[in-house]
């Protein structure tokens, strides 16, 4: 019998899961874009940044999923590491808003829930019903899933044999926070890690203090999902996640320490009896609440100290730091000094040229030799080109709206119109990059001549790209000439290369998909050579 309650009680925990995944899709449906269009504006303060947190982290009813979402904020270069810190300690407040709701115990109310949600749903229209539906279902499964994973864990209380004692010496303690934060890695969830260990405190399964250590356990496996999230991300993303770590785990241990304390603490502030089910899931919210609201006062005034020292404790190297994805050199406070306000632009947009050559460079190194953590660090300049042609660009849309002199006039449309030619000179690059990619999946062969023939086409189209870099800085006289002859050979080849993938796929020496990928290759490259001779011609022009 005890195999069926657990299989049931599995059943529970899924038909929890599925309504916590259906209440977040009404919510972020709900909430709608304008939300995720105030994202960044509203994160420069530590405190907004904090709420920010605690929003995002109740819509999607997940602090790691909104932990998550931050650090892609942050290797998209959408925010700083100051902002995403606020940010993370904002995900714990928003985590105990859904804690709270769930420790309400309202399952009486699930199934006529379900009902409604089902009804508005399915027989409705209007789409801001239906999302209304769709919350309602989402909650009434929620509680419904509690409610049998409760029934279902109350036979097994004579087989709790690891957490039945009620003395909690240290060793129990971190085995506790321990199976807490695992569980929390295993459900995706700290939200769901928490009900599942409200049920099992409101079957008498496990003690209030072992569930107690449980639940700020779930802090902890956050933070260690939120480290996974960052594995292959920029410098910023991973000196973020390592103080994010760090603070969770200093807090979890001070409160261990004090632990019999700690407890006393939120039992004398709980009214509630924790010898009822319902008392002791409400105590265990307010725990997790507490612990969560002591990290974000303590910790978030120190997220500027924070910031100042992560490039001494976690170093990166020139070279990682010359393709951090967002701006330098620009400050929109001196858009009132239209001067220098140039001048800072220009600097960006030498920058952004650096990292679009440095980018293709990598990209030709790969027809050599193939190497995937590579491929990551140049999609990552792709996207420092990309975060670079939207800020730079809104820079200078600025700029042009103030009193300029007339040179100053005709240079931003010069500007804007090499920022255009280098982002798809990125794109393109990212393009060639994706085609060797799915080459080395799905098991492509080259033949010799057409691998031959492309390497030479890119190393000639280098020559091109260089050159449209040096040009930025400082045009040489022929700069013109030079590119346009380069472009020329460029075009020969594509011909020359063109014919010979014909004549070999008549003779069967080359299958039809490396064909296209091959093709398609060629006219990537075609069209940096083509920015790239666009960039020295309206360069040169201007000088």
């Amino acid at each position: 019998m005890q195999y069926l309650s657990i299989l049931e009680a599995l059943g529970g925990l899924g038909v929890f899961i599925l309504g916590m995944k259906t209440m977040s899709e009404g919510l972020q449906k709900i909430a709608g874009d304008r939300f995720r269009r105030h994202l960044e504006r509203i994160a420069g303060n530590r405190l907004t940044a904090a709420l920010l947190g605690s929003t995002l982290s109740s819509l999607l009813q997940s602090s790691s999923a909104a932990c998550i979402i931050t650090v892609g904020f942050i290797n998209a270069g959408l925010i700083s590491l100051y902002q995403a810190l606020g940010i993370l300690l904002g995900t714990g407040i928003g985590t105990t808003l859904a804690v709270q709701f769930i420790a309400f115990k309202i399952s009486s109310f699930a199934l006529p829930a379900v009902f409604v949600g089902v009804c508005l749903r399915c027989f409705l229209r209007r789409r801001r019903w239906v999302n209304a539906g769709e919350l309602i279902l989402g909650a009434g499964l929620l509680f419904l899933g509690l409610r049998i994973m409760e029934s279902n864990l109350q036979p097994l209380q004579e087989y709790a044999i690891v957490f039945t004692h009620q003395d909690m010496f240290v060793s129990k303690r971190i085995a506790a926070v321990l199976f807490g934060a695992t569980l929390t890695l295993l459900v995706q969830s700290g939200s769901t890690a928490i009900a599942v260990i409200m049920a099992l405190a409101g079957s008498s399964l496990v003690s209030f203090e072992t569930g107690a250590a449980m639940v700020i356990g779930e802090l902890l496996g956050t933070s260690v999902i939120t480290a996974f999230a960052s594995i292959g991300g920029t410098l910023e993303a991973k000196r973020t996640v390592f103080f994010y770590f760090m603070v969770n785990l200093l807090a979890v241990v001070v409160v261990m320490l004090v632990f019999p304390s700690y407890l006393s603490f939120v039992t004398y502030i709980s009214p509630e009896d924790i010898a009822s089910s319902a008392g002791i899931s409400r105590v265990l919210a307010n725990t997790h609440t507490l612990f969560s609201i002591m990290s974000a006062v303590i910790f978030l005034p120190l997220i500027g100290f924070f910031a100042r020292t992560a490039p001494r404790i976690i170093p990166g190297s020139e070279r990682a730091s010359s393709v951090e994805a967002r701006t330098v050199f620009i400050d929109p406070r001196v858009l009132n000094t239209p001067p220098i306000a140039l001048l800072q632009a220009r600097s960006e947009l030498r920058r952004m040229a650096g990292i679009s050559l440095t980018m293709y460079s990598e990209m030709v190194e790969q027809f050599f030799r193939y190497d995937a953590r590579k491929a990551v660090g140049i999609r990552q300049k792709e996207n420092a080109v990309d975060i670079l042609q939207r800020d730079l660009t809104d820079f200078l849309v600025s700029l042009s709206r103030r009193e300029l002199a007339p040179e100053a006039s005709m240079e931003i449309p010069v500007m804007l119109q090499l920022i255009g030619e280098l982002e798809h000179v990125a794109d393109q690059s990212e393009a060639v990059l994706d085609y060797l990619r799915r080459k080395k999946e799905e098991k492509l062969l080259f033949s010799n001549a057409a691998m031959t023939e492309i390497r030479h086409l890119a190393r000639t189209v280098e020559k091109l790209v260089d050159l449209a870099v040096e040009t930025m800085d400082n045009p040489p006289p022929d700069a013109v000439e030079q590119g346009r002859s380069l472009r020329d050979d460029v075009g020969r080849q594509r011909e020359a290369m063109l014919d010979g993938h014909i004549k070999r796929l008549s003779a069967g020496k080359c299958s039809v998909r490396a064909g296209i990928i091959y093709a398609d290759m060629i006219t990537a490259f075609v069209k940096i050579a083509d920015s790239s001779v666009t960039i020295i011609e309206t360069r040169k022009e201007f000088t």
